[in-house]
């Protein structure tokens, strides 16, 4: 008899919760009973979605406006989300900026942001949480990077460097958790409809076009694409699943190849 797995009830930290891949993370989660603390540099927003999903989904909910270069209060953000949850035992990084310059343009500061976001306020955050994620079974991580991490993009190097550092980051987090039966995950979204592509879209003639062609699936994805992947990894499902990245992206990469 095939056993049902029980999905985990602890709640889950979501930074860049507000909008795109966070928020479709957050209702994905919820939508299976996770509770979740929404963290993003919008209050308002913020708010607005914790509201939205505790509402549609009966679930426990908080917010939090945090830039996450503030590493000095995460301990305090999670202390406010362990109360408003009960426990807190996930963590999803979906923070992220990108500053789409070729090298010859870069400049300290942009690439300092960039990196700072993606990549370093992941590793600091993990740090501050391990108490919770090893307290609480089946705790897990998930960061959201990019096919850039693969691929690489010479228009916008310092995005791609920080998303191929997070998968490194990332197996070398599975590997040092794995005894504490904490895992750790990525995954690469391909082009998907989000804040982050909206002005690029709107402004560069053709682009959306472009990408279609790329993808063996002749579409852009949505955001609640990657959510629900982000659900599935989460979940007692993907039990053993660590130190592993899956793309989706509608057959970007393996059209590249």
């Amino acid at each position: 008899m095939t056993e049902i797995l029980q999905e985990p009830k602890t709640g889950v930290i979501i930074t860049g919760g507000a909008s795109g891949i966070g928020r479709a993370s957050a209702r994905a989660l919820a939508e299976v009973g996770r509770p979740v603390a929404i963290w993003d540099i919008d209050q308002a927003l913020a708010e607005s979605v914790a509201k939205e999903i505790a509402t549609e989904f009966g679930v426990s909910t908080c917010a939090a406006k945090l830039d996450v270069r503030e590493c000095e209060r995460f301990a305090a953000a999670i202390g406010d989300a362990r109360q408003a949850l009960g426990t807190v035992g996930g963590l999803v990084h979906s923070a992220g900026v990108s500053h789409p310059v070729p090298v010859e343009e870069l400049d300290e500061a942009s690439w300092d942001l960039v990196l700072d976001i993606n990549l370093r306020s992941h590793a600091l955050l993990v740090k501050v949480l391990l108490p919770d994620l090893r307290s609480n079974r089946g705790s897990a991580i998930v960061g959201i990077a990019s096919i850039n991490a693969i691929l690489g993009n010479g228009l916008n190097p310092a995005y791609s460097a920080s998303k191929a550092g997070l998968l490194a980051l990332s197996r070398s987090l599975a590997d040092r958790l794995a005894a504490d039966g904490i895992r750790v995950n990525t995954i690469c979204p391909g082009y998907i409809r989000t804040p982050m592509q909206d002005e690029p879209l709107a402004n560069v003639p053709g682009l959306e076009q472009a990408y279609e062609r790329q993808c063996m699936l002749g579409r852009m994805g949505e955001p609640e694409e990657i959510g629900r992947v982000v659900r599935f990894l989460m979940s007692d499902e993907a039990s053993f699943i660590t130190a592993e990245n899956i793309v989706v992206d509608g057959g970007v990469v393996p059209s590249q190849r």
